[in-house]
């Protein structure tokens, strides 16, 4: 009985293990480790239940690396939505001059065009003749008509996802604006920047590309509703040429020489083969919302309706309808 009780006590008490210069290496490694991460370090004795307490520390060490990388990508995030700005406040013709090119570079200011403060909410011209300066279009939708995503659906003017950076608005366009004793007013595009290559992508994944424009507009009616008709270029000229070397006024006539049995005339080539840079024609509508006599300032919103590219004859053009709002200064 006391020998039982003595080798009980023996087994009791602490053991000494010996350990090599390899394995003092990583406890000394676990003890740095340990101590990083708040830790309690491994002392030089060990106990039974060694491995049991290395593994532990090393479940703890794989959840605080864990939890550090979730914070870094928390504060990357919340970093990233911080600096992301989002629509920029409409600014005034005269606060727009007053800034500085550093002031206005990305912010989003520069496809905007102005507003105006006070003013009245009608066309308050007198009859006349004005010439019109500044005339800005800042379109705020983009619709397509074509084939919803369900099956068997008709064909609709479905929302679209802009793919462009933003330089679609039509800027410092002008012309002469006439007012008449009747209250009708007429408007003809001269000149200025009255074209800008868009492309917007339908919920489909289709992207279609257009070219926004009002070129050689002639637009007359009441100020509540006034448009007209204007002329849309070409999205490409004659001159480009697709991947197969083809164009209007350049190129190849055929994708491969000359196809045997008059292959290059079929209706399904020819149109591949055959480049037509021909123009369209599209329409708009203006309304006045408000103007500003003693200054020449008129605002209002606009609806335009014109095709889509067609790949130089090669596609059958898509609706796409415009809306937004246009500025204008009219001087006599």
């Amino acid at each position: 009985m006391a020998a039982s009780l003595q080798a009980a006590a023996t087994l009791m008490q602490p053991t000494k293990v010996g350990v090599s210069s390899r394995t003092s290496v990583q406890l000394r490694s676990s003890q740095c480790v340990s101590k990083a991460f708040g830790l309690e370090p491994v002392g030089a004795r060990l106990t039974c239940s060694l491995q049991t307490d290395l593994k532990d520390l090393a479940q703890k060490c794989v959840d605080a690396t864990k939890i550090a990388g979730f914070a870094l990508a928390t504060s990357a995030l919340v970093v990233s939505g911080a600096s992301a700005e989002g629509v920029p406040k409409r600014l005034t013709f005269d606060e727009i001059q007053s800034k500085t090119y550093m002031e206005v570079k990305g912010t989003g200011t520069a496809n905007q065009c102005p507003t105006i403060e006070g003013g009245v909410d009608s066309f308050a011209f007198k009859p006349g003749k004005y010439y019109a300066k500044k005339f800005c279009l800042e379109p705020t939708s983009f619709t397509v008509k074509a084939e919803g995503v369900s099956k068997n659906a008709p064909p609709e003017f479905q929302k679209t996802k802009l793919m462009t950076r933003l330089t679609y608005t039509l800027d410092e366009i002008e012309g002469p604006f006439e007012v008449s004793t009747d209250g009708t007013v007429k408007f003809e595009e001269k000149d200025g920047i009255d074209y800008a290559a868009v492309t917007v992508q339908l919920p489909g994944g289709e992207r279609v590309p257009f070219l926004f424009t009002i070129k050689q507009l002639v637009a007359s009616g009441k100020p509540q509703s006034f448009g007209g008709d204007f002329l849309v270029p070409s999205y490409r000229g004659s001159s480009f040429l697709d991947p197969k070397g083809r164009g209007g006024s350049s190129g190849y006539d055929n994708a491969v020489a000359l196809p045997a049995g008059g292959r290059g005339d079929e209706e399904e080539l020819a149109k591949e083969n055959n480049k037509s840079a021909a123009s369209s024609s599209g329409k708009i509508t203006l309304s006045v919302s408000k103007s500003k006599p003693e200054t020449g300032e008129v605002i209002g919103v606009f609806e335009s309706l014109q095709p889509s590219d067609t790949d130089l004859g090669a596609k059958t053009p898509k609706d796409v309808k415009i809306t937004g709002i246009w500025y204008a200064q009219l001087e006599s």
